[in-house]
């Protein structure tokens, strides 16, 4: 009796291009096993699992992960600019243009424009 298959996705995608490939594959079959078996770095050859991370439907897994039926295997491109330097950055860019408080780095509260100062002044 042959082992019972289960139907899942592997997806990869660049800025140029995007592969989602369908597979059948057995029940037990690991996200690295899968991988390999979809082929998909016969499209994308930079591809490297030994610095990539991977997830399934946005939720990262390991490479050891086993797969259940309508899973989507996601391989996640390397980050190109750390996300809190580039939020850093543009915080430092808006006080520097006055458009940030320089202490708390919140937005500049301008007379009239708080909701709270407003129910003052109707008291």
């Amino acid at each position: 009796m042959a082992p019972q298959q289960i139907q899942i996705e592997v997806a990869y995608a660049t800025p140029d291009k995007q592969q989602i490939i369908p597979l059948r594959v057995p029940a037990g079959t690991l996200v690295e096993e899968a991988i390999e078996r979809s082929q998909i770095k016969h499209y994308f050859p930079e591809i490297n699992l030994a610095e990539q991370k991977v997830g399934i439907w946005s939720k990262a897994v390991k490479l050891d992960h086993e797969l259940r039926e309508g899973d989507r295997i996601e391989i996640y491109r390397p980050l190109i600019a750390d996300p809190k330097a580039v939020r850093r950055r543009r915080a430092d860019q808006a006080k520097d243009e006055g458009r940030a408080d320089p202490v708390t780095g919140g937005r500049r509260r301008t007379r009239g424009n708080d909701s709270a100062e407003k129910a003052e002044e109707n008291n």
